[in-house]
């Protein structure tokens, strides 16, 4: 029997490592976003700065335990045998939450995540217990439950959301009146002030939460408290001077400070503070086995009241975790893409919104705009017309908001949120409210973006969307927490070892499942396929990005066109869908092309104007090409989708022909606009009689055939649906083809005549 728990710790050891990958891949969004969005500091300088504060809250952490052994439930009610329950339910199923969210890159709280874990399966155990005992109902459950503090815990992070968003949105909103978004000239009177404030925060936030309940805190505990008032009043004038100086005397941007001093604080919080949520229940489940085994009694007989002392963690243990944490912030590409959808909701420009806008989001919205409309009213035109300079955007940030490397909020929103999120936690801590870092951070990032008129008419309906979705995964984590722990929980109760086994080896395949869809969701079409936005000022600079663009579509285009043929030709069912896909994803690269015309124009140069027309036309018709080769994939698939007849002889041959001139097309155009060979252009527009004769006599045919032999109007309809569609992807690839080399003939003409009128001035 000593094997079987044995076997059980060495699995929650196993456990607790993936937790920490899969949880620190979540909770980087809490620290590393002001940072990332604003752009204060290189990447790696940002990694580098929370990796510090990582590792040494990771390995000060050891007073933060106790949620995993006595915070929900009563362990000296469990019998040893029970507990082990508890503890293996509630790791199978974090790791499994969590990677779930990280798959999905939506940022989740992994506090709340344990504490429904720990409540769902210790209420599982506990309903067992009543059930088996004639003395007690379900009335007896608070005998086993500590629902005071879980209720205490529930109500504390409902108000943390609320409290968060709020106070955000208004410390933004004074931050930007002040100093507007030309920040710069006023940082050099004010700055001072507001730096200050600012690293005093965060310097009361690394003190009072990320070092409180360190064994570090224990030798300074004695100078700081009692004497909080007196220590911020000093940190305040300490960091006010030395701002002025940083700013005044060595000429530098003292926000790069506050973000770096603000990312630190935060990371070390987490680390010092969260990592419970990841080694917490298998040290818990350690230190159960440990005072077992020493007691001599059978697993069923021995009461874990042990648990309810304080035991400190082992220094190794921490280094170890510290260290997996660390990794896992710089490798984890899960990280990533749960970091960048809160950059996403919150950035200050427009672009492509990742969530689509809901019933609730359209009423929020609209409520806000009769709202605001209702203010304005009452407010004097005057005070409307002050306030509304203090959040106009310099023309230079509008012209460069698209480019790949422009910050998605500037210095002075990063810094209200590391400084706000910091004080929040802070005061949390010193009152000791339970909250989520994870749910104030996001909620104040939500509320200055709000502040900051990041959320305009054109975009504020997906934000709005976007934050619902992630309040509502928050409902989510805590709902399916305590259901799935629970379920397991029983399943190895009445499964034992089995169940276990078998539990294990589902968590490992789902695992292995969420990490490929993850592969298939974030992989990019190849470097040569994909789209770029034209950012050049200059008409000759846009005809050497867009021939990387027709290039890349032409390719595509190809793929796409011969698996729908194929793909129909023979039934294929698998290639007509992933045809489909294909296109689609091309689809949406063109709009998003589209979708930053606004900006490519605001861009230009004076001189070069006309590139805008020819840009434009450009995106026209690959949108035109893209539409042709949708219906086609729809068509086709919809044809074999539904059981149809399979096309006739004659139809399946004249398709893949016409199939193999429409991939000589596309081949030859990727060839030429690869070798920048736009002279050959015209011999690529000269095939367009030819393919398009080809098309019509298809079509003659099948007029023909369909008057004396043809019995199906499924087939008839599919076949002349996709030569007309084909016709209109040629007659769309003619026309750019031909702009394209107008284009270049314009462009090269002007080019040789402005030496002679140089030769002639001369």
């Amino acid at each position: 029997m000593e094997n079987i728990y044995l076997l059980m710790i060495v699995a929650l050891a196993i456990l607790a490592f993936g937790d920490l990958i899969v949880g620190v891949s979540n909770d980087a969004v809490n620290f590393l976003n002001s940072a990332i969005g604003s752009k204060a500091l290189p990447y790696k300088t940002i990694l580098a700065i929370a990796c510090v504060g990582i590792f040494i809250g990771a390995t000060f952490s050891s007073g933060m335990m106790e949620v995993a052994r006595k915070g929900i439930f009563l362990p000296g009610e469990f019998m040893f045998n029970e507990i082990m329950i508890i503890f293996m339910a509630v790791m199978i199923t974090d790791i499994l939450l969590l990677d779930f969210f990280n798959t999905l890159g939506m940022p989740t709280s992994t506090t709340v995540s344990i504490v429904f874990e720990l409540l769902g399966a210790a209420v599982a155990v506990a309903l067992i217990k009543i059930a088996g005992n004639e003395n007690e109902t379900v009335a007896d459950l608070s005998k086993y439950i500590n629902s005071d503090n879980a209720i205490q815990i529930i109500v504390g992070i409902l108000l943390s959301v609320v409290i968060a968003f709020t106070i955000g949105a208004i410390v933004q909103f004074i931050s930007r009146l002040a100093f507007t978004f030309q920040f710069e000239q006023k940082m050099k009177y004010a700055g001072a002030i507001f730096s200050g404030i600012a690293l005093s925060s965060i310097t009361y936030f690394i003190f009072f939460k990320g070092l409180k309940g360190t064994p570090f805190y224990d030798y300074i505990a004695h100078l700081i408290e009692g004497s909080e008032l007196l220590i911020s009043l000093g940190c305040l004038v300490v960091w006010t001077l030395f701002s002025y100086l940083y700013l005044n005397v060595f000429k530098k941007n003292v926000l790069v400070i506050v973000i770096a001093a603000g990312t630190f604080g935060l990371a070390l919080a987490f680390a010092g503070n969260d990592l419970v949520n990841f080694i917490g229940v298998p040290i818990a489940a350690w230190h159960s086995y440990e005072a077992w085994i020493n007691s001599g009694i059978p697993a069923d007989q021995f009461a874990m009241g042990s648990l309810a002392e304080k035991v400190p963690t082992e220094p190794i243990l921490l280094f170890i975790a510290g260290a997996v944490m660390v990794l896992t912030l710089c490798f984890s590409k899960k990280a990533k893409a749960v970091t960048e959808t809160e950059i996403n909701l919150s950035r200050q420009t427009e672009g492509k919104e990742k969530f689509q806008p809901n019933l609730l989001s359209r009423l929020v919205v609209r409520l806000s705009t009769k709202t605001a409309n209702s203010i304005n009213y009452i407010l004097p035109k005057s005070t409307q017309q002050n306030i509304n300079a203090r959040f106009s955007k310099p023309e230079f940030d509008e012209k460069n908001a698209a480019l790949k490397d422009a910050p998605s909020f500037d210095l002075i929103r990063a810094s209200v949120n590391l400084m706000v999120a910091g004080i929040l936690i802070a005061i949390a801590t010193t009152q000791k409210l339970p909250l989520s870092t994870t749910y104030v951070t996001f909620m104040v990032a939500m509320g200055s973006s709000l502040a900051d008129r990041a959320w305009g008419r054109e975009s504020a309906v997906y934000r709005v969307a976007g934050v619902f979705n992630v309040i509502a995964g928050w409902f989510f984590t805590a709902i399916i927490a305590f259901v799935a722990s629970a379920t397991i929980a029983y399943l190895i109760y009445i499964g034992g070892s089995t169940a276990i086994a078998i539990l294990l080896f589902v968590a490992v395949l789902l695992l292995a499942r969420n990490y490929i869809i993850y592969k298939k969701k974030t992989s990019t079409t190849r470097e040569e396929d994909s789209l770029n936005k034209a950012e050049s000022s200059s008409i000759q600079g846009v005809i050497e990005e867009s021939a990387d663009n027709i290039a890349a579509v032409a390719n595509r285009a190809r793929k796409i066109y011969n698996g729908s043929m194929i793909g129909l030709s023979k039934e294929d069912l698998p290639l007509l869908k992933k045809s489909k896909k294909g296109n689609a994803k091309l689809s949406a690269e063109i709009d998003d092309l589209q979708e930053s015309v606004f900006y490519f124009i605001k861009n230009l140069d004076d001189s070069s104007v006309m590139a805008s027309h020819f840009y434009i036309n450009i995106l026209s018709y690959l949108q035109d090409m893209s539409q042709s080769l949708e219906y086609i994939g729809k068509a086709s698939y919809k044809h074999v989708n539904n059981n149809h007849k399979k096309l006739k002889f004659n139809q399946t041959r004249e398709l893949l022909d016409n199939q193999n001139e429409i991939e000589s097309l596309f081949n030859n155009i990727k060839k030429t606009f690869d070798k920048r060979a736009f002279e050959d252009i015209h011999e690529l527009i000269e095939t367009k009689d030819v393919l398009l004769a080809s098309i019509n006599l298809k079509i003659e045919k099948q007029i023909s055939r369909t008057r004396t032999e043809e019995s199906s109007p499924k087939n008839t309809s599919l076949y002349f649906n996709l030569l007309t569609e084909t016709k209109d992807l040629v007659v769309a690839t003619m026309n750019l083809l031909e702009l394209y080399h107008q284009q270049y003939v314009n462009a090269a003409a002007v080019e040789t005549t402005l030496p002679e009128e140089t030769e002639e001035k001369l």
